[in-house]
C-alpha cells in the first residue's frame, strides 16, 4: 500500500506542478527511481541494482535502433543520457550515506562498477545514435535479442545456469541457483512496449521521438509492473495534451476532474487488490491445496475462487495504474471491460488483458494470417485461421512462463477461439437472430455465458497449476472421475 501512496502523490505532483518543458523529464525521474525501489531483491550480489540499470539501458539502446537517420541531433539523445546517468550514479551514491541508505533492496555497488555500467550504457547508446546508420538489419537483431532474452528469462532451465554463472561471477555458491534468482521487475511488459517500437519502425509507423520522451514511455512507474501495454504513439499524444491542457482556461476545472477520477480509480483498484483479491488468495487454488483437496465441490469452489481473485488483483492493479496516470493527466488504454460477463470466448479476449490480446493480434495474427493468404493460396481459410490462432494463443500462453502448462493454457483458448469462430459462422448462416422468440434468446444468451465462464475456469487450471500431472488431478477431482 505504500506504494500505492508514495506514487500517487508523486503523481499527483507532476499533474498540478506540471513543468511545461519537463513533464517528460520529470515522469522519467520518478520512473527510473521506481524500478530501482521496486526491484525485488536477489540472493545475487547487486543483481537487484544491475536489473533496473539494464532495464534503463535496454531502452536506450532500442531508442537509438530506432530513431529514423535523419533525425538524429545530439539534442535528441544528450539530455537523455544525462538525465539517467544522474539518477543511476545518485542512487549509488547512497551507498556511503550510511542511515539515508538506500533506495534500493540491498546496498549498491561499488562506484566504479557503477560507473563502468552507466558508461557502457552511454557509449553503446551513442555509438549506436551517432555512428551506425540507420539499416534494416540492425532492428532486425533487436527483435532476435528482445525474444533471447525474454526466452532465458522465462525459461527455468536456462536461467538456473544463468543464475549459477552470475553466482560464480559474484563469490557465491552455484549449488544454490535458482530461476528466482532473476525476478526482474518489469521485464515482460518493457519487453512488448520495446518489441512494438521495433516492428513500427520497421513499418515506418514511428515518429521520431527523444530520448527522454522514450524512455518515459518505456519505463512509465504507473504501468511498469502489471501494464498495460500502452503504444508510444498513443502515450506521446497523452503527453502532449496533458502539457497543453496546462495553458487552457479550463485548466483549473480539468486538473480537479482528473485528481477526483484519478482518486476514485486508486481506491477502486486497491480494494479490488488488497481487499478481495487478498483474501480470496486464502482458499484459491494453488498447487498446494490442488494435491490436498479430495472433495469434488470443494475443488470448485478453490477453482472459482482462482477466477474471482485472478481477475480482481490484475484489474486491481490495472486500475491503480491508471488512476495514478490520470493524476498526471494522462489516459491509458483500459485493460480489462467486464470479461467474465462475456458470451462467448472471443467476447472475452476482447475484454480480458486487452492491451497484450491486442499487441498479439497486430503483431502476431494478423501479419501470420495475411501471410498465409497471399503465399498458401490453397489453403482453406478455416485451416489459416486454426494455425494462427494456435500460434497467437501458444505464445500467450508461453510468455506467462515457458512451461507446459502455461503452453497448452494457451492451446485450451486457442481451440475454444476456433471453434467458437466455426460455430458463429454456422449459426449466422443457419439461425437467423429474428426467427428466435424473445424468451428463448434469453435462455440462449444464458446458456452462452454459463459455457464461456466455465470454460475460462477450467481453463485456469492448467495455468495455476505446475505440471499437467496436477492439473490432471484436479480435473479428475472436478468431474469426480476417480471418486
Amino acid at each position: 500500500m505504500q506504494y500505492v501512496l508514495v506514487f500517487s502523490l508523486c503523481a499527483l505532483a507532476i499533474g498540478w506542478l506540471r513543468p511545461r518543458k519537463g513533464f517528460s523529464a520529470a515522469a522519467l525521474i520518478v520512473s527510473l527511481l521506481s524500478i530501482f525501489w521496486l526491484q525485488p531483491l536477489s540472493p545475487v550480489r547487486n543483481l537487484d541494482f544491475w536489473f533496473p540499470l539494464a532495464s534503463a539501458g535496454l531502452t536506450c539502446f532500442v531508442w537509438a535502433v530506432t530513431c529514423p537517420g535523419d533525425k538524429r541531433s545530439a539534442g535528441q539523445i544528450v539530455p537523455g543520457l544525462i538525465l539517467i546517468s544522474s539518477v543511476v550514479i545518485g542512487l549509488a551514491i547512497t551507498r556511503y550515506l550510511g542511515p539515508v541508505c538506500c533506495l534500493t533492496p540491498s546496498r549498491p555497488p561499488q562506484m566504479e562498477a557503477v560507473l563502468i555500467g552507466v558508461g557502457f550504457t552511454i557509449l553503446l547508446a551513442s555509438a549506436l545514435y551517432f555512428f551506425l546508420p540507420a539499416k534494416p538489419v540492425f532492428p532486425s537483431i533487436t527483435i532476435l535479442l528482445l525474444v533471447g532474452l525474454f526466452i532465458v528469462l522465462k525459461s527455468e532451465a536456462i536461467a538456473v545456469h544463468l543464475s549459477g554463472w552470475l553466482r560464480g561471477l559474484t563469490g557465491q555458491s552455484r549449488a544454490l541457483a535458482s530461476s528466482n534468482d532473476l525476478a526482474w521487475l518489469g521485464i515482460s511488459f518493457l519487453t512488448f512496449r520495446l518489441l512494438h517500437t521495433v516492428r513500427d519502425r520497421q513499418a515506418g509507423r514511428l515518429p521520431p521521438y527523444s530520448l527522454t520522451e522514450f524512455a518515459a514511455y518505456a519505463l512509465f512507474f504507473p504501468a511498469v509492473i502489471s501494464g498495460p501495454i500502452d503504444r508510444v504513439q498513443h502515450f506521446a499524444s497523452e503527453m502532449q495534451k496533458a502539457q497543453a491542457s496546462m495553458s487552457s482556461p479550463d485548466w483549473p476545472v480539468v486538473r480537479k476532474e482528473n485528481t477526483v477520477s484519478g482518486a476514485k480509480r486508486i481506491l477502486v483498484g486497491s480494494f479490488k487488490k488488497i481487499v478481495l483479491a487478498d483474501s480470496l488468495a486464502f482458499f484459491a487454488l494453488n498447487a498446494q491445496n490442488a494435491e490436498q483437496t479430495t472433495s469434488s465441490l470443494w475443488m470448485w469452489v478453490l477453482l472459482i475462487a482462482f477466477a474471482l481473485r485472478i481477475y480482481l488483483d490484475f484489474s486491481g492493479y490495472t486500475d491503480i495504474a491508471l488512476g495514478t496516470a490520470l493524476l498526471m493527466g494522462i489516459s491509458l488504454p483500459e485493460n480489462f471491460d467486464r470479461p467474465y460477463a462475456r458470451q462467448n470466448i472471443t467476447a472475452f479476449w476482447n475484454s480480458w488483458h486487452i492491451t497484450l490480446a491486442q499487441w498479439f493480434r497486430s503483431y502476431v495474427f494478423n501479419p501470420f494470417t495475411r501471410f498465409a493468404r497471399t503465399q498458401y493460396k490453397f489453403l482453406p481459410a478455416w485451416f489459416i485461421i486454426l494455425s494462427g490462432q494456435l500460434l497467437t494463443m501458444s505464445l500467450i500462453g508461453l510468455w506467462h512462463g515457458i512451461t507446459w502448462n502455461f503452453f497448452i493454457w494457451g492451446l485450451w483458448h486457442a481451440l475454444g477461439l476456433f471453434f467458437q469462430n466455426r460455430w458463429s459462422e454456422w449459426s449466422r448462416a443457419h439461425l437467423p437472430g429474428d426467427s428466435i422468440s424473445p424468451p428463448l434468446q434469453t435462455i440462449l444468451k444464458t446458456s452462452n455465458w454459463a459455457l464461456t465462464f466455465m470454460f475460462v475456469c477450467l481453463g485456469w487450471v492448467w495455468f495455476t497449476t505446475p505440471t499437467p500431472e496436477v492439473a490432471l488431478h484436479v480435473f479428475s477431482k472436478l468431474f469426480g472421475i476417480f471418486g
